[in-house]
Protein backbone atom coordinates (compact mmCIF):
# COMPACT_ATOMS: atom_id res chain seq x y z
CA UNK A 1 0.00 0.00 0.00
CA UNK A 2 2.73 2.44 0.98
CA UNK A 3 4.11 1.80 -2.52
CA UNK A 4 0.99 2.97 -4.07
CA UNK A 5 1.30 6.25 -2.28
CA UNK A 6 4.23 7.75 -4.39
CA UNK A 7 2.50 7.00 -7.84
CA UNK A 8 -0.98 8.54 -6.56
CA UNK A 9 0.97 11.70 -5.24
CA UNK A 10 2.80 11.64 -8.89
CA UNK A 11 -0.22 11.43 -10.49
CA UNK A 12 -2.09 14.07 -8.56
CA UNK A 13 0.79 16.68 -9.71
CA UNK A 14 0.92 16.00 -13.07
CA UNK A 15 -3.08 16.30 -13.36
CA UNK A 16 -2.77 19.82 -11.68
CA UNK A 17 0.58 20.80 -14.09
CA UNK A 18 -2.09 19.78 -17.31
CA UNK A 19 -4.45 21.88 -15.92
CA UNK A 20 -2.59 25.26 -15.59
CA UNK A 21 -0.91 24.44 -18.63
CA UNK A 22 -4.11 23.96 -20.88
CA UNK A 23 -5.35 27.29 -19.44
CA UNK A 24 -2.23 28.97 -19.70
CA UNK A 25 -1.83 27.50 -23.55
CA UNK A 26 -5.47 29.06 -24.49
CA UNK A 27 -3.99 32.61 -23.82
CA UNK A 28 -0.55 32.00 -25.87
CA UNK A 29 -2.94 30.70 -28.73
CA UNK A 30 -4.63 34.37 -28.90
CA UNK A 31 -1.04 36.03 -29.26
CA UNK A 32 -1.56 38.82 -32.13
CA UNK A 33 0.78 38.45 -34.85
CA UNK A 34 -0.85 39.51 -37.78
CA UNK A 35 1.68 41.67 -39.17
CA UNK A 36 3.92 38.57 -40.56
CA UNK A 37 2.55 36.88 -43.55
CA UNK A 38 0.42 33.63 -43.18
CA UNK A 39 3.04 31.29 -44.24
CA UNK A 40 5.42 32.51 -41.51
CA UNK A 41 3.02 33.47 -38.93
CA UNK A 42 2.59 29.67 -38.10
CA UNK A 43 6.24 28.47 -37.35
CA UNK A 44 6.68 31.96 -35.09
CA UNK A 45 3.65 31.31 -33.02
CA UNK A 46 4.44 27.91 -32.54
CA UNK A 47 7.74 28.35 -31.36
CA UNK A 48 6.85 31.39 -28.87
CA UNK A 49 4.31 28.79 -27.59
CA UNK A 50 6.39 26.05 -27.51
CA UNK A 51 9.01 28.30 -25.34
CA UNK A 52 6.06 29.52 -23.31
CA UNK A 53 4.89 25.63 -21.98
CA UNK A 54 8.15 24.85 -21.68
CA UNK A 55 8.59 27.65 -19.08
CA UNK A 56 4.95 26.80 -17.69
CA UNK A 57 5.68 23.36 -16.85
CA UNK A 58 9.33 23.66 -15.15
CA UNK A 59 7.54 26.69 -13.19
CA UNK A 60 4.90 24.50 -11.77
CA UNK A 61 6.82 21.38 -11.35
CA UNK A 62 9.09 23.28 -9.10
CA UNK A 63 6.15 24.69 -7.09
CA UNK A 64 4.39 21.06 -6.68
CA UNK A 65 7.06 19.45 -6.05
CA UNK A 66 8.03 22.05 -3.37
CA UNK A 67 4.55 21.68 -1.85
CA UNK A 68 4.74 17.75 -1.64
CA UNK A 69 8.22 17.10 -0.76
CA UNK A 70 7.53 16.68 3.52
CA UNK A 71 4.66 14.33 2.11
CA UNK A 72 7.02 12.43 0.17
CA UNK A 73 9.75 12.07 2.55
CA UNK A 74 7.82 10.54 5.07
CA UNK A 75 6.52 7.79 2.21
CA UNK A 76 9.15 6.86 0.18
CA UNK A 77 12.78 7.23 -1.15
CA UNK A 78 11.64 6.20 -4.74
CA UNK A 79 9.90 9.99 -4.62
CA UNK A 80 12.69 11.37 -3.47
CA UNK A 81 14.80 10.53 -5.91
CA UNK A 82 12.53 12.09 -8.56
CA UNK A 83 12.65 15.02 -6.82
CA UNK A 84 16.11 15.81 -6.75
CA UNK A 85 16.16 15.10 -10.57
CA UNK A 86 12.99 17.54 -10.65
CA UNK A 87 15.25 20.36 -8.65
CA UNK A 88 18.14 19.62 -10.88
CA UNK A 89 15.68 20.06 -14.19
CA UNK A 90 15.28 23.43 -12.81
CA UNK A 91 18.67 24.36 -12.15
CA UNK A 92 19.52 23.39 -15.48
CA UNK A 93 16.89 25.03 -17.20
CA UNK A 94 17.16 28.18 -15.46
CA UNK A 95 21.03 28.19 -16.46
CA UNK A 96 20.10 27.33 -20.36
CA UNK A 97 17.23 30.33 -20.37
CA UNK A 98 19.90 32.83 -19.15
CA UNK A 99 22.14 31.30 -21.48
CA UNK A 100 19.85 31.79 -24.17
CA UNK A 101 18.79 35.06 -23.57
CA UNK A 102 22.39 36.44 -23.81
CA UNK A 103 22.54 34.17 -27.08
CA UNK A 104 19.96 35.64 -28.71
CA UNK A 105 20.78 39.48 -27.66
CA UNK A 106 24.17 38.46 -29.92
CA UNK A 107 21.97 36.41 -32.64
CA UNK A 108 19.77 39.77 -33.37
CA UNK A 109 22.78 41.98 -33.58
CA UNK A 110 24.49 39.40 -35.97
CA UNK A 111 21.03 39.10 -38.15
CA UNK A 112 20.60 43.07 -37.96
CA UNK A 113 24.30 43.42 -39.83
CA UNK A 114 23.18 40.50 -41.99
CA UNK A 115 20.24 42.44 -43.00
CA UNK A 116 22.00 45.59 -43.83
CA UNK A 117 24.26 43.77 -45.92
CA UNK A 118 21.59 41.82 -47.96
CA UNK A 119 19.98 45.41 -48.78
CA UNK A 120 23.38 46.38 -49.89
CA UNK A 121 23.33 43.31 -52.58
CA UNK A 122 19.66 44.43 -53.33
CA UNK A 123 18.56 40.84 -51.85
CA UNK A 124 15.29 42.15 -50.27
CA UNK A 125 13.99 38.80 -49.92
CA UNK A 126 16.70 37.49 -47.91
CA UNK A 127 16.91 40.58 -45.94
CA UNK A 128 13.01 40.35 -45.51
CA UNK A 129 13.89 36.53 -43.75
CA UNK A 130 17.00 37.70 -41.36
CA UNK A 131 14.21 40.01 -40.09
CA UNK A 132 11.67 37.10 -39.64
CA UNK A 133 14.02 35.59 -37.95
CA UNK A 134 14.87 38.53 -35.30
CA UNK A 135 11.22 38.58 -34.52
CA UNK A 136 11.18 34.32 -34.07
CA UNK A 137 13.84 35.36 -31.56
CA UNK A 138 12.10 38.39 -29.73
CA UNK A 139 8.53 39.18 -30.76
CA UNK A 140 8.25 42.56 -29.46
CA UNK A 141 11.52 43.73 -31.00
CA UNK A 142 10.36 46.98 -32.59
CA UNK A 143 13.54 47.55 -34.77
CA UNK A 144 13.28 44.84 -36.71
CA UNK A 145 9.69 44.61 -37.21
CA UNK A 146 9.75 48.52 -38.52
CA UNK A 147 12.38 47.25 -41.05
CA UNK A 148 10.69 44.37 -42.09
CA UNK A 149 8.06 46.84 -42.69
CA UNK A 150 10.31 49.39 -44.51
CA UNK A 151 11.23 46.03 -46.88
CA UNK A 152 7.80 45.33 -47.50
CA UNK A 153 7.33 48.92 -48.90
CA UNK A 154 10.52 48.93 -50.77
CA UNK A 155 9.32 45.74 -52.30
CA UNK A 156 5.73 47.60 -52.91
CA UNK A 157 4.02 44.91 -50.97
CA UNK A 158 2.06 47.81 -49.65
CA UNK A 159 -0.84 45.69 -47.38
CA UNK A 160 1.82 43.75 -45.80
CA UNK A 161 3.84 46.75 -44.69
CA UNK A 162 0.93 48.28 -43.33
CA UNK A 163 -0.03 45.72 -41.20
CA UNK A 164 3.53 45.26 -40.03
CA UNK A 165 3.48 48.86 -38.87
CA UNK A 166 0.16 48.91 -37.11
CA UNK A 167 1.54 46.02 -35.24
CA UNK A 168 4.64 48.32 -34.16
CA UNK A 169 1.60 50.76 -33.22
CA UNK A 170 0.50 48.07 -30.82
CA UNK A 171 3.48 47.59 -29.01
CA UNK A 172 4.29 51.56 -28.63
CA UNK A 173 1.64 53.77 -29.09
CA UNK A 174 2.58 57.27 -30.71
CA UNK A 175 5.52 56.90 -32.88
CA UNK A 176 6.17 59.77 -35.12
CA UNK A 177 7.81 57.31 -37.54
CA UNK A 178 5.36 54.88 -38.13
CA UNK A 179 2.85 57.71 -38.86
CA UNK A 180 5.36 58.71 -41.16
CA UNK A 181 5.57 55.68 -42.75
CA UNK A 182 1.75 55.05 -43.05
CA UNK A 183 1.37 57.99 -44.71
CA UNK A 184 4.35 57.16 -47.51
CA UNK A 185 1.72 54.09 -47.60
CA UNK A 186 -1.62 55.52 -48.18
CA UNK A 187 0.44 58.35 -50.34
CA UNK A 188 1.52 55.66 -52.64
CA UNK A 189 -1.57 53.99 -52.59
CA UNK A 190 -3.47 57.32 -54.37
CA UNK A 191 -5.18 57.60 -50.73
CA UNK A 192 -4.53 61.63 -50.29
CA UNK A 193 -7.15 61.65 -47.06
CA UNK A 194 -5.58 58.74 -44.91
CA UNK A 195 -1.91 60.19 -46.13
CA UNK A 196 -2.74 63.99 -44.83
CA UNK A 197 -4.38 62.19 -41.16
CA UNK A 198 -1.26 59.92 -41.10
CA UNK A 199 1.19 63.13 -41.47
CA UNK A 200 -0.73 64.92 -39.08
CA UNK A 201 -0.75 62.27 -36.03
CA UNK A 202 2.81 62.67 -36.96
CA UNK A 203 3.18 66.33 -36.59
CA UNK A 204 1.19 65.84 -33.26
CA UNK A 205 3.57 63.93 -31.88
CA UNK A 206 6.75 65.96 -33.52
CA UNK A 207 6.16 69.49 -34.52
CA UNK A 208 9.75 70.42 -35.48
CA UNK A 209 9.99 67.74 -37.75
CA UNK A 210 10.59 70.17 -41.14
CA UNK A 211 10.06 67.38 -43.55
CA UNK A 212 6.94 65.89 -42.25
CA UNK A 213 5.63 69.83 -42.70
CA UNK A 214 6.72 69.66 -46.09
CA UNK A 215 5.28 66.06 -46.86
CA UNK A 216 1.65 67.69 -45.79
CA UNK A 217 2.26 70.35 -47.89
CA UNK A 218 2.55 68.40 -51.12
CA UNK A 219 -0.54 66.55 -49.97
CA UNK A 220 -2.54 69.29 -49.78
CA UNK A 221 -1.02 70.29 -52.73
CA UNK A 222 -2.39 67.23 -54.50
CA UNK A 223 -5.59 67.85 -53.06
CA UNK A 224 -5.45 71.23 -54.44
CA UNK A 225 -5.72 72.85 -51.03
CA UNK A 226 -3.47 76.05 -51.48
CA UNK A 227 -4.08 78.06 -48.19
CA UNK A 228 -3.16 74.63 -45.94
CA UNK A 229 -0.31 73.76 -48.50
CA UNK A 230 0.80 77.34 -47.77
CA UNK A 231 0.65 77.10 -44.35
CA UNK A 232 2.25 73.59 -43.99
CA UNK A 233 5.56 75.04 -46.33
CA UNK A 234 5.28 77.80 -43.88
CA UNK A 235 6.10 75.82 -40.68
CA UNK A 236 8.39 73.44 -42.63
CA UNK A 237 9.82 77.50 -43.45
CA UNK A 238 10.62 78.32 -39.88
CA UNK A 239 12.39 75.25 -38.85
CA UNK A 240 14.97 75.46 -42.30
CA UNK A 241 14.64 78.45 -43.63
CA UNK A 242 17.16 78.24 -46.57
CA UNK A 243 15.73 74.97 -47.38
CA UNK A 244 15.83 74.85 -51.18
CA UNK A 245 13.20 72.49 -51.82
CA UNK A 246 11.12 74.11 -49.40
CA UNK A 247 11.56 77.47 -51.17
CA UNK A 248 10.94 76.08 -54.52
CA UNK A 249 7.83 74.53 -53.60
CA UNK A 250 6.35 77.75 -52.35
CA UNK A 251 7.63 79.23 -55.29
CA UNK A 252 6.02 77.06 -57.63
CA UNK A 253 2.76 77.41 -55.29
CA UNK A 254 2.51 81.00 -55.13
CA UNK A 255 2.67 81.45 -59.08
CA UNK A 256 -0.05 78.79 -59.43
CA UNK A 257 -2.42 80.54 -56.99
CA UNK A 258 -1.20 83.88 -58.71
CA UNK A 259 0.13 85.45 -55.37
CA UNK A 260 2.96 87.81 -56.99
CA UNK A 261 3.40 89.04 -53.18
CA UNK A 262 4.14 85.73 -51.79
CA UNK A 263 6.00 84.65 -55.19
CA UNK A 264 8.47 87.24 -54.83
CA UNK A 265 9.67 86.58 -51.17
CA UNK A 266 10.27 82.80 -51.80
CA UNK A 267 12.01 84.04 -55.05
CA UNK A 268 14.33 86.63 -53.54
CA UNK A 269 14.47 83.71 -50.74
CA UNK A 270 15.79 80.74 -53.21
CA UNK A 271 17.80 83.15 -54.85
CA UNK A 272 20.37 83.81 -51.97
CA UNK A 273 20.20 79.74 -50.81
CA UNK A 274 20.63 78.61 -54.36
CA UNK A 275 21.52 80.73 -56.51
CA UNK A 276 22.59 77.93 -59.32
CA UNK A 277 19.71 76.83 -59.46
CA UNK A 278 18.56 75.93 -63.30
CA UNK A 279 14.63 77.03 -62.98
CA UNK A 280 15.75 81.04 -60.95
CA UNK A 281 15.21 82.52 -64.40
CA UNK A 282 12.17 81.11 -65.79
CA UNK A 283 10.24 81.86 -62.29
CA UNK A 284 11.64 85.59 -62.66
CA UNK A 285 9.61 85.23 -66.03
CA UNK A 286 6.43 84.04 -64.74
CA UNK A 287 6.54 86.09 -61.22
CA UNK A 288 6.70 89.36 -63.71
CA UNK A 289 3.88 88.26 -65.96
CA UNK A 290 1.48 87.47 -62.62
Amino acid sequence: MYNIIPLLLILISLTVIITIVARKFSVLANLDIANIPAEKEAKFKERIISNRLKRNIIQWSVKLSRLFAPVVRGASGFFKTNLRKLYQLKNDYQTAVEGENLNTEQRAKQLFSQVEECKRRGDLALAENKCIEIIGLDSKNIAAFKELGRLYFEKKQYEEAKQTFEHVLKLKEDDEDIYENLAQIAREKGDLNEARDEYLRSININKQNAQTHFNLACIYRAMSKWPEAIRSLKKALKIEPANPKYLDTMLEISIIIKDKALALDAYQKLFKANPENNKIAEFKKQIDGL
